[in-house]
């Protein structure tokens, strides 16, 4: 299926993150496209910014005159629009099958795979190359103020892409490099073990031609793949094994990190970053290792890696709340929740307090233990509502569970269901030099906006 052939291309779902940057990147190419979500957003009046139409709400005439209807993961099968495609004999397809097809257009397509990290990870690569001249295609999964959004339509054979894989979408994918920041188990309503999860990576990892690359990290799981791959590999992390390395790391007075490359034991240059944590090493790292691997030079890379601040929403410094910083972070996943609280650690601060937003049931469930471990650097945690997403509630757990936990491992924790109470107690017990982190991939981000409105 060329995707050339469909002029009129109508997105179900289209103010999702991936889809809105799939959305404007075929507009641009020519195609005429529309779609439908069922709620506006600041995505939604992007895309009628670029000329598209959205309908608010999922309503079979929609699709008709359509040449080809997408949908997403969370688009179940009953859909009244996408019903309606079959029943037209509309083609229909899935969000990753058009990202694969788009792929095609770009011999040098860059995925970044992992667990965790890929929209930074992407995001630096990506900011090298469009300074190096490369005019990379972008889609991410986060807006990205230097890259203007979550896509940058570029005119070159590059294309640099957020690669997931959940319902093993990146299998879909055509890389001509392919990086795997991490590994774990996750999207447990999908991925029942960490075996399922194995088998993804290592099927993703066949994808790569003779001529490419995978470039994986040596410090965890990730390097697990590097048996099962035909394609030419690199390494990345702390540890001295690894291809290539970081040495000699400091910390500035916002936990941001300066450290010395080295590829093959050789010192290439030094990196400087504008985004904190030793986690960001890893991705700023993976970002070297790519961009070295297309011909540019370390020291383009080392001149223009920290002219990325950061993407909305990951350790995102939001303003100030009577004196204290308000920090919003998507982490939804207690890897991701240690890193982000580390970071904060290395960060000027009195008091850390975290609001943290749970993301599905089945998740919180599954890893309710390792929840209860990862917030050992939280002076206090609030823990609200587990946010459904796609899921439905079935009493398989509640937040209370996650607090009670918490306690019992000493983390002084308390459950709050309104976002309104949440914003009453912070603002009468936070003070000048705290940080609060509102933390989830959910809604909780609304948290931050309402305690700066109130200071």
């Amino acid at each position: 299926m060329d995707i050339k052939n469909y002029r009129n291309i109508y997105f179900v779902g289209i103010g999702g993150i991936s889809m809105s940057g799939l959305a404007i990147l075929l507009k641009s190419k020519g195609h005429e496209v529309s779609g439908s979500d069922i709620r506006e957003s600041a995505l939604t009046d992007k895309l009628k910014s670029h000329g598209i139409n959205v309908h608010i709400g999922h309503d079979p005439s929609n699709v008709k005159g359509s040449d080809l209807v997408v949908y997403t993961a969370a688009i179940k099968q009953d859909n009244p629009e996408l019903v309606s495609a079959k029943e037209l004999g509309i083609p229909v397809m899935n969000r990753a099958s058009l990202m694969g097809q788009v792929m095609l257009r770009y011999p040098k397509t860059v995925a970044v795979a992992g667990s965790h990290g890929k929209t930074t990870a992407t995001s630096l690569i990506s900011v090298v190359l469009m300074r190096a001249g490369l005019d990379p295609t972008v889609l991410v999964g986060g807006e990205v103020d230097i890259l203007g959004g979550n896509v940058r339509v570029g005119s070159s054979q590059y294309m640099v892409a957020e690669s997931c894989e959940y319902q093993d979408s990146f299998l879909k994918f055509h890389p001509f490099i392919g990086i795997v920041l991490n590994m774990e188990w996750d999207h447990v309503d999908y991925f029942k073990n960490m075996d399922s999860i194995k088998k993804s990576f290592v099927n993703f990892t066949k994808l790569i031609p003779d001529d490419g690359c995978l470039i994986v990290c040596g410090d965890n799981s990730a390097s697990s793949l590097l048996p099962y791959v035909d394609c030419n590999t690199l390494t990345f992390g702390l540890q001295s094994k690894n291809d290539w390395k970081a040495d000699n790391i400091s910390y500035n007075q916002q936990g941001c990190s300066s450290f010395d490359v080295l590829y093959k034991g050789k010192k290439m240059g030094n990196i400087s970053l504008a985004i904190p944590g030793e986690h960001n090493i890893y991705n700023a790292l993976a970002a070297a290792a790519t961009c070295y691997s297309l011909g540019i030079p370390i020291d383009t890379v080392e001149e223009y890696i920290d002219e990325f601040t950061g993407t909305h929403r990951r350790f995102e410094i939001k303003g100030q709340a009577n004196g204290a910083t308000v920090i919003d972070d998507y982490g939804h996943h207690p890897s991701e929740i240690k890193a982000t609280l580390k970071a904060a650690k290395n960060y000027p601060h009195k008091k850390i307090w975290c609001v943290f937003q749970p993301h599905t049931y089945t998740r919180t469930h599954a890893f309710l233990n390792q929840f209860a471990g990862a917030f050992y650097d939280a002076d206090s945690v609030i823990v609200t509502d587990i946010y459904a997403a796609r899921e439905k509630d079935t009493g398989l757990v509640k937040s209370q569970d996650l607090v009670d936990k918490l306690k019992s491992n000493g983390v002084n924790a308390v459950y709050m269901s309104e976002f309104s109470k949440i914003a009453d107690y912070l603002m009468d017990n936070i003070e000048s030099g705290d940080l609060v982190i509102t933390q989830g991939a959910g809604t909780i981000t609304s948290l931050g906006d309402m305690l700066l409105s109130r200071s």
